[in-house]
This record gives C-alpha cells, sequence and structure tokens, in this order.
C-alpha cells in the first residue's frame, strides 16, 4: 500500500536537520524520512491533505492543518511545478527527484513556501 505524501513536504525532506515544532515532531518526521529514503522505490501518493509527516505535528487538529490555506498553496505549488495533479502515485525517489530538479534547482522554492517559519533553514542551505 503506498503511502499518502503531502507534495510540500518533498521540499521540507531536501532541508530536514532534526528542527520542528517538538522533539515528537521531529523524531516522527526523521523516522519517516529514513523510512522513505531505505526503500525509495515505494511508490507515494501526493494528495494535498494531512499525511504521514502531519501525524505528530501540532497544527494537525483532527486531520486538518490549522495553517490549511497556506499549505494547500505550498501543494498546488510543488504538483504544478513538477507537472503532477493531485492523487499522482509515484516512486518516491522520481518524486524527489523532480523536487531537485524542477523546484530547487531552478532556484523557485522560495517563491513557493517563502513564507514558511522553517524557511531561513532552507535559505541557509541552498
Amino acid at each position: 500500500m503506498s503511502k499518502c505524501l503531502r507534495p510540500h513536504h518533498g521540499m521540507c525532506f531536501q532541508f530536514y536537520e532534526g528542527k520542528g515544532y517538538s522533539a515528537d515532531f521531529t523524531d516522527h518526521m526523521g523516522r519517516v524520512i529514513k523510512e522513505l529514503e531505505t526503500d525509495p522505490e515505494q511508490n507515494v501518493v501526493l494528495k494535498a491533505e494531512t499525511d504521514i509527516v502531519c501525524e505528530n505535528c501540532p497544527n494537525n487538529e483532527g486531520g486538518v492543518c490549522t495553517t490549511q490555506d497556506k499549505v494547500l498553496r505550498y501543494d498546488k505549488a510543488v504538483l504544478r511545478a513538477c507537472g503532477l495533479v493531485d492523487g499522482s502515485e509515484i516512486s518516491f525517489a522520481k518524486f524527489i527527484g523532480l523536487v531537485k530538479d524542477k523546484i530547487i534547482g531552478a532556484g523557485i522554492r522560495g517563491n513557493i513556501c517563502g513564507d514558511c517559519s522553517w524557511d531561513y533553514i532552507c535559505r541557509e542551505k541552498e
């Protein structure tokens, strides 16, 4: 069974360094990334909704993000930049490759999520 993944989390994974909202959140996110990277050929379903990363996020209130408008904008922009649509099923490796090439490599990450509270981490690493 494929894992559901918010499209914008493909960008977050590129810059993740163990910082986050809480220890529970960062531990969980680290485990999710490690599991996906261990089997990069596994498929993920890209959905603009709460996903496996969101499970331990303090902004997840009953399956709905408290910053829903903002993260939906991020998700839609990632899908558009990668030439994908909501519900696309793709290998994790291919998705991460698209994010690296079409967003990070193209220098448009800041246009997509520059108003994120964690943007400073990404800017330091770009």
